[in-house]
């Protein structure tokens, strides 16, 4: 008897020590916007050791697609178990991982100003997150990444605030050429983008100065000699993708432009699948930009 009393307690003791070392996920928090004038839901990804320590960790904000949530990253990618695998295997830095909900905003302001979605992202979630969660701070150890709108956000930040990001990494990002806004069908342009950009019916009148000012092929033909290596791009596109072409046009014109970046086309489609079989890359892409 004596013997069962003295392991009972070590057993509890080495089994709340190994659980309260665990990642921990929160999938339902919010914070009150006062830009967007409502609450908008966040998760988070807290390593290994964050509630037992004082350690300051980087930060990744990873963004969802159309049609999607804060959640999707968790649910349908699967993030925890690959990040905690990565971490385990030496592959990626422990790091704090901020998943926010966008709705369908493709993360930028409205052409009308009146749902500004990128100002909220700058101006109150980033200093709510990097106040709240012990974040390493500075430019070297923030990074963005994302997937489909997600991607397109992520290098849509990247390029507009340049000097936030030490990484970039868009995984089949929603970009698209000039001609495919042009000739996209009216129903399939106004359900995508009319939201964000106008309800312009048109092909060519598609093409405005709001439009280029968040055309990824755009802002990177802009950037002259000294932003070309301010950011660590990482672009990946599968082979099925329909997303191809504006991955490509992109790709060929970083190239053309001798602007620094990762490109990877892998076999693959547009689709969850694919989509968890990418993060484990970019994880470790964005650990080593910041070592």
């Amino acid at each position: 008897m004596r013997v069962r009393r003295l392991l009972l307690p070590l057993f509890i003791l080495i089994t709340y020590h190994v659980w309260g070392q665990e990642s921990k996920v929160f999938e339902s928090l919010s914070i009150k916007s006062g830009i967007l004038n409502k609450e908008l839901a966040y998760a988070i990804y807290l390593p290994e050791g964050y509630e037992s320590s004082q350690r300051m960790y980087p930060v990744l904000y990873l963004l969802h697609g159309a049609g999607q949530n804060q959640t999707s990253w968790i649910q349908g990618g699967d993030m925890q178990r690959i990040v905690d695998k990565a971490i385990e295997e030496g592959k990626a830095d422990p790091m704090i991982i901020v998943m926010p909900d966008a709705e369908r905003t493709y993360y930028m302001n409205t052409r009308d100003k009146d749902y500004q979605y990128e100002d909220f992202f700058f101006d109150e979630l980033m200093p709510y997150i990097e106040k709240t969660y012990r974040c390493r701070p500075g430019k070297k150890y923030r990074s963005i990444a994302g997937l489909s709108m997600g991607g397109f956000g992520a290098l849509l930040y990247a390029l507009h605030r340049p000097e936030l990001f030490n990484a970039s990494a868009a995984l089949s990002a929603a970009i698209r050429t000039d001609e495919e806004i042009i000739n996209m069908v009216e129903e399939d342009y106004l359900n995508r983008y009319g939201k964000m950009m106008g309800q312009l019916k048109t092909g060519e009148s598609r093409i405005t100065d709001f439009w280029n000012q968040n055309s990824i092929i755009f802002l990177v033909k802009q950037l002259n000699e000294d932003q070309k290596n301010l950011v660590h791009f990482y672009i990946d596109i599968g082979d099925d993708d329909f997303l191809y072409k504006g991955n490509d046009l992109l790709h060929t014109t970083m190239r053309d432009l001798n602007i620094p970046h990762e490109y990877r086309v892998r076999n693959g489609s547009h689709n969850w699948d694919y989509f968890r079989s990418g993060l484990p890359e970019i994880l470790t892409f964005v650990s080593e930009s910041s070592r």
